[in-house]
């Protein structure tokens, strides 16, 4: 069964009111989300580690690149999303938002994570995407985001049972 209408189209563009904006990623990313990924690392793993096992303490660019890949492929078939936040110039990634179908019980209608790289931690940006992220997805055709790390903590998270 299909977590989103057959006639979805996911955005491609959105705009955060601070000038930085969401957009798709995909392997074609990899020379500035590698980077970012691991200059973030310890707080990324902090987040995400019991959960995903992400990101490894080693990860190299092909492991990244293969990531992306996959990602990319997901978003094509709308079966998750990966949207990077970039400046104008996309010159670095400045952080993610994760837009998946639900993997554990409840009533929830997809799952949604996100982050910014460290530097940003507590920044006007930071806030702006905090805010953005839940009223962008109203806009999505599912019902009652998990916002996963907000509304829920990863260890109430981890401890659902799986669907």
């Amino acid at each position: 069964m299909a977590w989103l209408p057959d006639d979805f189209e996911h955005p491609v563009r959105v705009e955060l009111p601070t000038g930085q904006h969401l957009r798709p990623m995909g392997a074609a990313d990899t020379e500035i989300d590698f980077p970012a990924v691991m200059g973030s690392r310890e707080r990324l793993w902090s987040i995400y580690g019991q959960a995903w096992g992400w990101p490894p303490a080693h990860m190299t660019p092909e492991q990244d690149r293969n990531d992306l890949a996959h990602h990319e492929r997901e978003i094509a078939a709308h079966e998750s999303f990966l949207y990077g936040l970039f400046e104008d110039d996309e010159a670095e990634l400045l952080g993610c938002v994760y837009i998946d179908p639900p993997e554990k019980t409840g009533a929830a209608g997809a799952e949604v994570s996100w982050w910014v790289v460290d530097r940003l931690v507590g920044s006007d940006i930071e806030r702006v995407l905090d805010e953005l992220v839940p009223r962008w997805l109203e806009g999505w055709p599912t019902d009652r985001p998990r916002y996963v790390g907000r509304d829920l903590s990863w260890a109430e998270w981890n401890a659902l049972p799986g669907r």
